[in-house]
């Protein structure tokens, strides 16, 4: 028999069984476990994020696309129950289409389910990381979650992992409800968290393109670019939009630290010992191949470290390109 999880209520000094099944309480997969781990993936690993559920794939819907910090795509199949041995077929099905999406597809899949461009989001959910030193979808990953695991299904996943490096883990979930009411989630993994993290391997493949490389636009399409980029609802934007292009209007150099400063101006109630890593994102959007409007309008240098930005400054020819364009934001903010 796989692996189980029991508990137990300690009431009146006794051990009392908690023996109980989501579907003995009109709890589901889709409509109750999905909702559960979105709301908080630590469930499943600590550097875990959702960017969605029921992802289409060549193979059928995905129950969970996950990514990890290193940038890997993450295909999280859910059982309510036991989880049987054919789940591993059905998600190496799915990580075999994933595999070849490109960094595109997985930024289009991931503005369909959150409403943000790939890069945006990843910089939201890990902010400590820098997103110019990361591989997207460099390996896959297989997380198999259910209530407990067929003993062959748990003997295959440990075998592919030890002898193959494959990237797989079975977590085994329990659902337990008190007599008071509350519910509770238990885990337990297969194969440890922090052993399954040292067999998670980089491969060089899909990497977001950057470049210092300015673009060369006619004023009227720049203006537009900018327009359009510094109108989306998202923090890196609001950051260029209201921190680093005020800053560079005000002084003709800005340095990092300068950044700093305005940061704690514009969020008082920022962290400042993480005001680094905020302004990580910032330097991201401006590193980007496709952003190459921004840096059109933005300088910067290396003049400490050759991955450090710093010594930002708007060029001369389009200081009134960018007053303009702000204050046309704050205009229709009024409004």
């Amino acid at each position: 028999m796989g692996t189980e999880i029991k508990t137990w209520q300690i009431k009146n000094n006794l051990l009392e069984p908690l023996n109980c099944k989501l579907k003995d309480n009109s709890r589901t997969e889709p409509y109750d476990l999905e909702p559960w781990i979105q709301s908080n993936p630590d469930i499943l690993g600590s550097d875990i994020s959702i960017i969605g559920n029921q992802v289409s794939s060549k193979s059928g819907p995905i129950d969970l696309l996950g990514i990890d910090t290193s940038g890997n795509l993450i295909i999280i199949e859910l059982k309510r129950d036991k989880l049987p041995r054919e789940a591993l077929a059905q998600a190496i099905d799915y990580a075999s289409d994933v595999s070849s999406w490109s960094i595109e597809k997985v930024s289009e899949i991931c503005s369909s389910k959150t409403g943000k461009p790939l890069e945006e989001f990843y910089q939201e959910q890990f902010p400590n990381v820098d997103l110019e030193s990361i591989i997207i979808n460099g390996i896959q990953r297989i997380l198999l979650v259910g209530f407990s695991i067929e003993s062959s299904l748990e003997r295959m996943t440990e075998w592919l992992s030890d002898g193959y490096g494959v990237n797989i883990n079975a977590i085994v979930l329990s659902y337990a409800k008190t007599e008071s009411g509350d519910e509770l989630l238990i885990r337990t993994s297969i194969i440890s968290e922090e052993l399954e993290r040292e067999r998670v391997k980089k491969k060089k493949k899909f990497e977001i393109p950057m470049s210092d490389e300015p673009g060369e636009y006619p004023e009227d399409e720049l203006s537009k670019l900018m327009a359009t980029y510094l109108s989306r609802n998202s923090k890196t934007n609001q950051r260029i939009r209201d921190v680093l292009l005020p800053a560079c209007l005000e002084t003709k150099v800005v340095t990092r630290e300068d950044l700093k400063k305005k940061y704690l101006e514009y969020e008082p109630d920022a962290d400042e010992s993480k005001i680094g890593y905020y302004l990580t994102p910032i330097s991201s959007q401006l590193g980007m191949k496709k952003n190459d409007f921004l840096r059109q309008v933005i300088k910067y240098e290396y003049p400490k470290h050759e991955w450090e930005k710093d010594n930002f400054q708007i060029n001369a020819e389009y200081r009134e390109l960018v007053k303009q364009l702000i204050s046309n934001k704050e205009n229709s903010l009024i409004e």
